[in-house]
């Protein structure tokens, strides 16, 4: 892909050089970011922050020789850990430790709501980066399984910890009538189940019940029945279907969807679908993006900037991967808005919750 034609004879050279300083301070900040980004995923990836963690201070040739990895690149690597804040460092000492603090948000990937060392996946291939770019002139973006199997992986390890330690214990027992019917047997739907955490997560608690999970990435559904066979559940099919072509049968006790409704292009036609698909007494789970709707109010987030960039490189390219979709992306599934769409499909009953999730907010509908 060649260069966007436009002007590149720009003369900025009366700017203010101080104010120019401070802005490429800003815009390098980020640059920094990228570099961090990588190294956190290369200490996820490779177990250092699980190596380290309550190992207390250690220097670099311990970590090298305990860990089998090379020294140079180890003590590279922990320099640059210690310089973004995430490690300490003993100078006297010349030793690097993980905190316990650090270890919740780095390495316990199983105990801890605050584990965040999954959402740093590899970097893009630049296949798909050059198709991001000729999105902005074509209006088509990439679908779930064009982004291939790094983002499916990279989404169940950023939505991991709550579907393990949240679903189960604080969200189904807020739902009325939800978990007597779990436990006795329901029939249940994970609409746009990827990879398969969340249905994974249910199945082993409620053994009664039936679980159907859909998809449209083949991709993520064979992630995730390899590791449901390896789980040893076998109440879970996965099925290769869009939303839109649930069965109409009304035969579903319990269906929820967790993070894509905003991917989606045709939303409305998969909530009309959802609804055909339920019982007369059936609940609808969503969970969905914190985000109030207003641009200018979703500033409080400190956290926005990322979820635009999340928006372009993945949910909204998702939500406009063909022709006259959606688009609503990261942060369009507002309460107002899926409200709105769930009236408009005929729901009768629409609740908010708030879990104190920090990224999402939790609908109950009902007929």
């Amino acid at each position: 892909m060649t260069d966007a034609p436009f002007p590149t004879d720009i003369d900025t050279s009366d700017v203010d050089s101080d104010e120019a300083s401070m802005f490429a301070f800003t815009v390098y900040n980020y640059k920094m970011g990228e570099m961090v980004s990588l190294m956190i995923h290369l200490g996820d990836r490779l177990g250092l922050y699980r190596f380290l963690a309550g190992k207390g201070p250690l220097t670099a040739e311990q970590v090298a020789e305990q860990t089998g990895y090379h020294p140079r690149w180890i003590l590279e690597w922990l320099r640059g850990q210690e310089a973004a804040k995430l490690l300490e460092y003993d100078a006297a000492a010349e030793t690097f430790e993980l905190t316990d603090v650090g270890a919740s948000v780095l390495a316990d990937e199983n105990h801890s709501l605050f584990f965040a060392a999954g959402a740093f996946a590899a970097p893009q291939e630049p296949s798909v980066v050059e198709r991001l770019a000729e999105a902005f002139t074509t209006g088509i973006g990439l679908s779930w399984e064009e982004l291939g199997p790094n983002g499916a992986h990279r989404t169940e390890r950023m939505l991991g910890p709550w579907s393990r330690l949240a679903f189960i214990p604080k969200v189904i027992p807020a739902l009325d009538g939800v978990q007597a019917k779990l436990e006795a047997g329901a029939k249940v739907a994970d609409v746009g189940c990827g990879a398969g955490l969340a249905i994974r997560v249910l199945a082993a608690e409620f053994p009664n019940s039936t679980f159907h999970g859909y998809d449209p990435s083949e991709t993520a559904l064979a992630i995730g029945a390899e590791r449901a066979k390896a789980d040893g559940l076998t109440n879970i099919e996965f099925i290769h279907a869009g939303g839109e072509q649930l069965p109409a049968d009304g035969s579903y006790d319990f269906v929820y969807t967790f993070d894509c409704i905003h991917d989606m292009t045709r939303p409305a036609e998969v909530i009309a679908a959802i609804k055909a698909t339920m019982k007369d007494d059936a609940t609808w789970l969503i969970k969905d993006i914190r985000s109030s709707g207003d641009f200018v109010k979703n500033h409080k987030n400190p956290m926005l900037a990322m979820h635009y960039g999340f928006s372009v490189s993945s949910c909204m390219s998702s939500a406009m991967s063909e022709p006259g979709g959606a688009g609503l992306g990261t942060l369009g599934f507002s309460p107002p808005v899926a409200e709105q769409m769930c009236t408009d499909a005929g729901f009768g009953h629409f609740q908010q919750h708030d879990f104190e999730d920090p990224a999402n907010l939790y609908y109950e509908v009902r007929q």
